[in-house]
């Protein structure tokens, strides 16, 4: 990992040394996205209640400006002023460069019309099925490590040739089973683990961040 990147980490762990057990994790968490944004391949993330709401906060850091500026490629700014001249010009002094990221969390026509047809646990399994590609990334995040449709998900995301990465609490889990990397925050009930599985993503996206636009 370059050093640069490295200081965010080792940030990370003096703001909260309790993560210091995870460091390995998070780190190799880490590799496997920035291998996969390197290869042009893209991130699924799933997860229940406050998970989800953690699912759309990953999204949001990922497919726009987190810490740093973001201004689109040169080449591209000049196709977009070429296509148009007015529209070229906003486009491409406001779009901002994306690590792209898809929430399996919304979706609402979707979601309920798979659930009211089929099995209501396979719905994360189903949209990895259908937006999994080879390289791409699936993470789930389950405070139990348990849950059943994030399980079928990483099951399903694993069968497409996709990397699988947990976020979970301290306790072993089934996930762990199917993840080539499970980051285990060192809490036990569940508010604590999902106070400690924001400042771990926040980290992820910043590493992520100063990996590709910094």
């Amino acid at each position: 990992m370059e050093k640069r990147l490295e200081i965010h980490l080792d940030d990370l762990i003096k703001r909260y040394p309790k993560l210091e057990v995870c460091r390995k994790e998070i780190a190799n968490a880490y590799s496997i996205l920035e291998t996969a944004y390197s290869n042009g391949r893209k991130l699924l993330v799933s997860g229940n209640g406050g998970s989800a709401s953690d699912s759309e906060h990953i999204v949001g850091e990922l497919m726009k400006e987190f810490k740093l500026k973001r201004k689109v490629y040169q080449e591209q700014a000049e196709e977009m002023r070429k296509i148009s001249s007015e529209l070229g010009e906003v486009l491409a002094e406001n779009l901002q460069g994306a690590l792209p990221a898809i929430s399996l969390t919304g979706h609402s026509s979707l979601t309920t019309a798979f659930m009211n047809d089929s099995e209501p646990e396979l719905i994360f399994a189903q949209q990895v099925n259908g937006y999994g590609k080879p390289g791409d990334v699936y993470l789930g995040i389950s405070t139990s490590g348990n849950s059943k449709n994030v399980l079928y998900a990483a099951v399903t995301a694993k069968s497409k040739g996709l990397k699988v990465i947990g976020l979970t609490g301290q306790r072993e889990n089934r996930l762990m089973n199917y993840a080539d990397v499970c980051i285990r925050v060192p809490e036990t009930e569940t508010y604590k683990i999902q106070e400690l599985h924001l400042p771990v993503y926040h980290c992820l996206c910043m590493m992520l961040e100063d990996k590709f636009f910094g």
